[in-house]
């Protein structure tokens, strides 16, 4: 099954990036414990899929797409937001009293290192409640040298690992949950579009990074006139054509998605500034050079 096969290629990505020991490995990016793991006594068989250079490529990309490789915008907030982004997958963390439709995800980033026994700051560990300390973007702007940003920075720098290994385990718990969502009569091509999608590294980063991305296209709150933008709605937008690779419809079907959130946005921004980046992003969704795609090529 695709769920399977693809959460083995996935498992062998997270633990390259990460560096970690698999008998560890019993939790997700969520904090819930894993099935499958061999505490429980299964036995898995480690589909590796991917040569090591491939697996880096992986992380590398995810970190120039929202940080351009740069150290500073580890700890970063963005033009026309209302929160600031982290790490080497700009991670959201709302200040208090700030609601947005987007999932916010450092807090269980957070989580997760804390329980892998991450060395996390412990001004950071100490938040309770644990918002972002920074009201608005002047506020973080006052303090963006101060020696706990500087300090944040690094710990963000020196764990990139663990980073990468929370976005894969967070696609990977994806995709069950939206195939799960659809009606009946599209389960078997969302399948089918994943089988092939996962058995590429282009195919792989592509999934992994549109989750990190733009999430996974369940939540609710997560809509613009009641249109989402997640990996779901993608996936559904993916149009039938024998004559591309099942990777470039993919892409394609990113690009209509994103310009109609775009469309559906009330803030100018997405449409006169975002848009363009987020388009430019899609273009890096392809096979790595000297990586051929036989399975993408074939199965549509």
């Amino acid at each position: 099954m695709i769920n399977r096969r693809f959460a083995l290629i996935v498992l062998s990505a997270a633990l390259f990036i990460g560096g970690c020991n698999p008998a560890s490995q019993t939790v997700d990016a969520d904090g819930t414990k894993l099935k499958g793991t061999a505490e429980e006594g299964v036995q898995k068989d480690v589909l590796l899929a991917l040569e090591p250079d491939e697996m880096d490529w992986v992380g590398q990309q995810i970190f120039h797409n929202e940080c351009a490789g740069e150290f500073r915008c580890l700890v970063h907030w963005n033009d026309g937001e209302a929160f600031p982004s982290l790490g080497i997958g700009h991670f959201i963390w709302y200040p208090k009293g700030v609601d947005e439709p987007f999932v916010e995800s450092f807090p269980k980033l957070i989580q997760y290192m804390v329980q892998r026994q991450a060395s996390v700051p412990e001004w950071l560990r100490k938040l309770e409640p644990f918002d972002a300390p920074w009201p608005d973007k002047a506020s973080f702007e006052a303090v963006e040298n101060s020696v706990r940003v500087a300090e944040l920075r690094e710990f963000l720098a020196g764990t990139q690992g663990m980073q990468a290994d929370f976005i894969v385990r967070r696609a990977q718990a994806s995709f069950v949950k939206i195939v799960e969502s659809v009606s009946e009569d599209r389960k078997a091509q969302l399948n089918a579009d994943l089988d092939a999608l996962s058995a590429t590294p282009g195919g792989i980063y592509a999934l992994v990074d549109y989750v990190n991305f733009k999430g996974e296209g369940l939540a609710e709150a997560e809509r613009y006139n009641g249109e989402g933008w997640g990996l779901t709605q993608v996936l559904l937008a993916m149009e039938p054509d024998p004559e591309v690779t099942t990777l470039q419809r993919f892409r394609e079907a990113a690009a209509r998605v994103l310009t109609k959130r775009a469309e559906n946005a009330d803030s100018p921004i997405e449409r006169t500034r975002w848009l363009k980046g987020w388009l430019k992003r899609l273009e890096t969704y392809k096979e790595p050079d000297g990586v051929a795609s036989p399975a993408a090529d074939t199965a549509h």
